[in-house]
């Protein structure tokens, strides 16, 4: 291996730490306000959210790369509360009776009210794509002793983006959209994403390297328990 397995003793965290959870937990938030927005690029139907949300596989990436799966678990649990108090905060105010004089009730609704099967969508699709990116990139860290982080990144990103385009896009939107039109927008979105992380494997090598040497660390999850649901591993 090219660095030694970290342990975890002690429940402090670092500034830089806090730092991506924080770009993390507000990239997600984000994410889900613009999603409503349907946007074309390059001829290739989008949602505005495609265009930052992948920034959070990125940073899942260094979380999971850096301070390993553990941590990372932690931070995707945090990133779905805030998700959910947002998105109930929202529904809120949605739902708390306008002034008489306010007149913008219904562009309110039209944006920002999503429907309930677009929430579970987003919902379930966002763990089991954070997941699946986060266990893949970990075990393949093993795998290959730490070498060919490129390949790891766009490898997990390929498995746990396609995991939540699919589930995204199925639970929101079979029945209601053709078939064919769904299918032709799970590819576009998917490939999207893994041309987004792939261009983005500069920086992440950048951010990665700065972040182990300024923190002193680079866990290797070599007898992690890869289930999202361990409170204590």
């Amino acid at each position: 291996m090219t660095g030694s397995a970290q342990i975890e003793t002690s429940n402090r965290h670092s500034t830089l730490f806090v730092m991506v959870v924080a770009l993390f937990v507000t990239n997600l938030l984000i994410s889900n306000v613009i999603a409503n927005k349907a946007i074309e690029l390059f001829g290739y139907p989008l949602q505005a959210a495609d265009l930052i949300f992948p920034i959070s596989y990125i940073l899942g990436d260094v979380l999971t790369e850096v301070y390993g799966f553990k941590r990372a678990r932690r931070v995707i649990w945090i990133g779905f509360g805030c998700s959910f108090f947002a998105m109930a905060a929202i529904q809120l105010g949605m739902h708390l009776p306008a002034h008489p004089e306010w007149p913008d009730q219904g562009a309110y609704e039209a944006i920002l009210g999503n429907q309930p099967r677009i929430l579970a969508a987003s919902f379930c699709a966002y763990l089991v794509g954070e997941f699946v990116n986060s266990a893949v990139l970990a075990k393949m860290k093993v795998w290959m002793a730490g070498r060919h982080l490129w390949m790891r990144t766009i490898g997990s990103t390929v498995l746990g983006q396609g995991c939540d385009t699919v589930i995204f896009l199925t639970i929101a939107f079979y029945g209601i959209w053709p078939n064919e039109l769904l299918f032709a927008v799970m590819y576009s979105q998917w490939l999207f994403k893994i041309c987004y992380e792939a261009l983005a494997t500069p920086l992440t090598y950048l951010i990665v390297n700065k972040l182990k040497r300024a923190e002193g660390i680079d866990v290797y999850d070599t007898n992690t328990r890869f289930t999202p649901f361990a409170v204590r591993d």
